[in-house]
């Protein structure tokens, strides 16, 4: 059982910017106030590869994943996985141009069991309650992007 949340915004900022928003980790806990702390574990530029670890406030409990760029397509796209507790998490974010000097930022989050196994039916009940609570966070983490991008300019 896979459960996904799509969440978009508009941002008045160009694809690119934003872009260089959302691929500057060290800048993270400054921008997402959801991020406590990022630790970057890879050299070079933001590509597939990119490895770093998140440590995020998450209902009221400080949760610490290590995500893996999967794909990279600067600026259009890129997807992490995480892999944590049985769970695998599969985060994309993407940009599309909306007229000249906006754009569309749109954050798609799913998670499934890890290696193929059943969920359980309170891991299926707790599933539907968190995504209520992911779709929240995900949506705090727009409008902080949004106000960081657009507050530079």
């Amino acid at each position: 059982m896979t459960t996904t949340t799509v969440v978009e915004r508009r941002v008045a900022a160009s694809p690119g910017r934003v872009w260089e928003s959302i691929t500057d980790l060290p800048a993270l806990p400054r921008v997402l106030s959801g991020v406590q702390r990022v630790e970057v574990l890879s050299e070079g530029v933001f590509d597939v590869g990119t490895r770093w670890r998140e440590t995020r406030r998450m209902l009221g409990r400080e949760a610490t994943e290590e995500m893996t760029v999967t794909e990279c397509e600067p600026p259009d796209r890129y997807v992490t996985v995480a892999d944590s507790h049985g769970v695998r998490y599969v985060s994309e974010l993407s940009l599309r141009a909306d007229g000249p000097g906006a754009s569309v930022l749109r954050m798609t989050f799913s998670a499934r069991p890890a290696h193929g196994r059943v969920p359980g039916l309170l891991t299926r009940a707790l599933a539907r309650v968190g995504t209520k609570a992911v779709s929240r966070m995900l949506a705090k983490d727009l409008d902080d992007i949004a106000r960081a991008v657009e507050s530079r300019y």
